[in-house]
Formats: structure tokens, C-alpha cells, sequence
């Protein structure tokens, strides 16, 4: 199986491993050449010492969605893709290697320092010739740890579109897929251990400390070990060279359906003969900001998040009545156009293992209410936070739970399917549903403001490109919620990649006539 599943993902992974390595070595190298100067300046003036460690502490604490998010709109630093991510790594790198600066070089033996200062040399020569030579090896020890922090936090990349051995992780926890989860994971912790092994060359060894002849060999087949499948992924899938004429960038949030709607757009666009940039798996609010910022496009939404969670307007239940509001308020507000319905809904669900249903004979909400259970409930940071989401819930059907767990909703499906959880809010059309054989409990009173499915696209590109507003009119209503479902147990259950289960799709349709080849 192992096999089987490496040939066929041969190139993916080391095109992955070819990202994650230019993530990090970019951004160490920008982290030692600032930070390098700043801790030298940092030790020399103690007023301006305690300023620039407390700035890079601070910097270190900020959650990487939200710093990503902060960036996203700067001009130059900001956007979607290696370029944000390369600067978000540069951040957080530098509180090792200044804090090593500093200490490195207010370490030296005071006497050293007299005795260069007797011997006439000028400030800049004794840093240069005395301090920074002693203080080599600290400074080097918070390069080394700066560079193993780099290559864990450059996971988190994908998250924004700049590829590297994240996005394996997050396909593996979103399809619920090991191999996926193992490879990038693994590969993530080898690159880690073997930039660890390349800085033993640069240690100077120090009497007393025992000889190690074996660190320069060590190092150099690391090094090979690192830049060999670098050079191998560029002979077998080299960098797309773009067409001419500015591509549509599409986008997609990070879970399964809105990376197959953005993919089907993407190759419909392209059957026409349209330069696409594809830029997926776009965390958090990410793809909205992305959208407003110029970054990308287009991508899909749903209007019961349109409307509740980016608009801020309290629940409604009509879907005609949400979908107008939506469509009017994006264009005035956003200068966004809301394309038609693309004919499903993916309305919250909350679930609970097909056992715990039977067992209390639960098939609605109301029913898991009332219900004798000290419920073990757990749900993603959107449905905790938003005005349709947790707090609302629980008042409409009176749930009292004890400490719910907020958490990644991958994982929560996770931890339900395994007895960690009881009760979760998914998506009423995820593929893990059925995967995991897990029940959608019916919501009676009618809670849940309605989500359908739609393309959010600026209104420059929708005026200026009618291709693009032609096939988007295309797809109104050509997705049924069993399609839907369908599709996302293709990726999510049968290990399918999005891309072939969105060309299944579109050939399916040409074949039905639903779409004009």
C-alpha cells in the first residue's frame, strides 16, 4: 500500500519538500541578516536592548493565521502565496538568533575586551576581530534553532497558498487519510533533523570538548540528503510556466468541497482556453481577505456565511430572502458580485456516532436535548465564534455542555469517529459523514440560516472578463446536495483527488447535457 500510495504521489511529495525547503532557507537567511545586526546593536546600547527583545518576544506570540492575516493586505510584504509566508517564517525566526546575539556577545570575558581595547583597537575592529569570532558559536546555535523552528512553522504555510509539507498535512487530517498524514509529517520532521545535522560543520569545536571527525562528513551527506530530491523535483515536475495575459486566480477555503468548486471552475475556465492560477486551501477568513485585497478572484462561499459571519447581520432562514441581501450588500460594501446558486446547501449538522443515535433513538435535535447523556461536545473555532453558530444553538434547544472543546473541525470529526467526542457541528454534505458512518441529527426548529453554495467574484473581473461571468452563469443550479455529497466522499473516503473527481464531474455533465462542451 505504502508503495503504491509513494508512486503515485512521487512528484507531489517532492515538489512539496522542494517548497518547504526554499520557504526556509529564504526566510533563515533574511532572520540572520536582520537579526544578526539587531542583536549587535541590541548589546551594545542597553536602552535599545530591552525595545528590541521584548518586540521580537512579542512577534513570536502571535498566532500564524492571525499574522498571516495582518499581512495579507500590506502592499509589497503582503498577499497570498511564498511571499507572506516567507516574511511570517522571518518573524519568527529572529527571537533565537537575536536573544543568541545578545548573549553571545555580552558573554565575552570583560578582560578580553580590555585587553583589545589596550591593544588599540577601535569598537567596530574589537567586534569584528574579538567579539563576534568568541560569540560565533551562540550565534550560530540560534541560527540552528531558528532553522528547526522555520521548517516546523512552514507547515502552517499551505494555510495561505505557499505549498511546502503543510498541505499534506492538512489534506490528511481534512480526508481523514494517514498517508497523508505520515508523509508529510515524517518528511516535515526528517527535513528538520537533517538542517539540524548541516550546522554541525559550522561549530567550532573548543578544547576541552572531545574531536569530532565525523561532523564534516555528517554534514555534507545532509546537505546532499536535502538538495538531492530539490534538484530531482525539478526534473520531474518543473515549475508552470505561467501564459501569457493575466491569469483568473481562484481561490478555495481549506476543506474539501470549496477546494472541488473551486477546482471545477478552474478547469471549466481553462477547457475555454483561460489562463487559471489556482490558489487553494486558504485558511480561516483568508480567502475572503485574499478576495478584498486583489490577491485572488474568485472562490466559492456560502450565503448563510456571507451573510452572518463576514456581514454581521443576525440569522435569517429564507434562502431567497438571504441570497438577495447577500448579493445586494457584497456589491455595495465589497464591490464583490455573488454569482447564482450553484443548486446545493451545506448547511450546518450536528452529528453524533451512528451508535449513540440507536441507542437513544435520536433523530433530532430536540431528541439530543432531552436526551440523558452528559454530552463530550466539540467544535471548530468558526461555529464557536460566529453570531449562527454555538451560542445561539445552545439557547434554541437548551444545551447546557460542560467545557466543549474548541478545536480544528478535521479533528473533530476525528475524535468523534474514535469516542474522544460525542457530538460535533459538521457540514451537511461532507464525505466524512458517510466515511465515518456517522448520523446528521435533524435541526426541528429550523436554527440554522440556510448556505448555499455560490462564486464570489470582483467586479472588475466579472465586467471586464465575460467568459468568466458566462461559465459561472453556466452552473447555476448543476449541483445537486447528493452530487455534492457524492464528490466529497470521492476525496474524503475513496483517497480521490480533487482535480480528477472535478473532471468526473464536468464530463459527466457534458455527457447529461447540462453543460455545453
Amino acid at each position: 500500500m505504502w508503495w503504491s500510495f509513494l508512486g503515485e504521489n512521487k512528484a507531489a511529495l517532492l515538489v512539496a519538500w522542494r517548497e518547504h525547503v526554499w520557504l526556509v532557507i529564504a526566510a533563515t537567511t533574511l532572520a540572520a541578516a536582520v537579526g544578526v545586526p539587531l542583536g549587535v546593536a541590541a548589546a551594545r546600547y542597553a536602552k535599545l536592548r530591552g525595545m528590541v527583545l521584548t518586540v521580537v518576544n512579542v512577534v513570536q506570540t502571535i498566532p500564524s493565521l492571525a499574522l498571516f492575516g495582518l499581512l495579507l493586505p500590506l502592499p509589497w510584504l503582503g498577499g497570498i502565496g511564498a511571499r507572506t509566508a516567507i516574511i511570517a517564517l522571518t518573524l519568527y525566526a529572529l527571537l533565537p538568533i537575536v536573544r543568541n546575539t545578545v548573549t553571545g556577545i555580552l558573554d565575552v570575558e570583560p578582560s578580553v575586551r580590555e585587553a583589545a581595547e589596550a591593544l588599540g583597537l577601535t569598537g567596530w575592529q574589537r567586534l569584528r576581530h574579538v567579539e563576534l569570532p568568541l560569540a560565533a558559536n551562540v550565534i550560530i546555535a540560534g541560527v540552528r534553532t531558528a532553522t528547526t523552528l522555520a521548517v516546523g512553522t512552514a507547515t502552517i504555510a499551505a494555510a495561505i497558498g505557499a505549498g511546502g509539507l503543510g498541505a499534506f498535512i492538512f489534506r490528511g487530517l481534512r480526508q481523514n487519510d494517514h498517508r497523508l498524514l505520515i508523509a508529510g509529517g515524517v518528511l516535515a520532521a526528517l527535513l528538520a533533523l537533517l538542517a539540524d545535522a548541516v550546522f554541525i560543520a559550522f561549530e567550532r569545536r573548543q578544547w576541552p570538548a572531545a574531536p569530532r571527525p565525523f561532523a564534516r562528513p555528517v554534514a555534507l551527506v545532509a546537505l546532499a540528503l536535502i538538495v538531492l530530491p530539490v534538484a530531482w523535483s525539478y526534473w520531474l515536475a518543473p515549475p508552470v510556466v505561467e501564459r501569457t495575459g493575466r491569469p483568473i486566480v481562484i481561490g478555495s477555503k481549506d476543506f474539501t468541497e470549496s477546494v472541488i468548486l473551486a477546482e471545477i471552475l478552474a478547469q471549466r475556465l481553462e477547457a475555454q482556453g483561460v489562463a487559471v492560477e489556482r490558489r487553494f486551501e486558504l485558511g480561516g477568513n483568508l480567502a475572503h481577505e485574499s478576495l478584498l485585497a486583489g490577491a485572488i478572484d474568485v472562490y466559492p462561499e456560502y450565503t448563510g456565511t456571507a451573510w452572518t459571519a463576514i456581514l454581521g447581520e443576525r440569522p435569517l432562514t429564507n434562502p431567497a430572502e438571504v441570497y438577495a441581501n447577500v448579493r445586494r450588500a457584497y456589491a455595495a460594501r465589497f464591490g464583490l458580485t455573488v454569482g447564482p446558486p450553484l443548486g446545493f446547501r451545506n448547511d450546518f449538522a450536528i452529528l453524533v456516532r451512528r451508535q449513540t443515535a440507536t441507542a437513544y433513538k435520536l433523530r433530532t435535535l430536540s431528541d439530543a436535548a432531552r436526551a440523558p447523556i452528559r454530552w463530550r461536545a466539540g467544535f471548530g473555532q468558526d461555529f464557536m465564534a460566529r453570531a449562527d453558530g454555538y451560542a445561539g444553538f445552545c439557547a434554541a434547544y437548551g444545551f447546557h455542555f460542560e467545557s466543549p472543546r474548541e478545536m480544528d473541525l478535521s479533528l473533530t470529526y476525528r475524535a468523534l469517529a474514535v469516542g474522544e467526542l460525542d457530538l460535533i457541528a459538521g457540514n451537511a454534505t461532507d464525505g466524512r459523514i458517510a466515511a465515518l458512518d456517522l448520523v446528521a441529527l435533524e435541526d426541528d426548529r429550523r436554527y440554522f440560516p440556510p448556505y448555499e453554495a455560490v462564486y464570489v467574484i470582483r467586479q472588475a473581473v466579472w465586467e471586464a472578463t465575460p467568459v468568466v461571468a458566462d461559465t459561472i452563469r453556466a452552473l447555476d443550479g448543476v449541483i445537486d446536495t447528493d452530487t455534492m455529497r457524492q464528490m466529497n466522499a470521492a476525496v474524503d473516503g475513496a483517497q480521490r483527488s480533487p482535480r480528477e473527481v472535478a473532471a468526473d464531474f464536468l464530463a459527466a455533465c457534458f455527457q447529461s447535457g447540462a453543460l455545453a462542451p
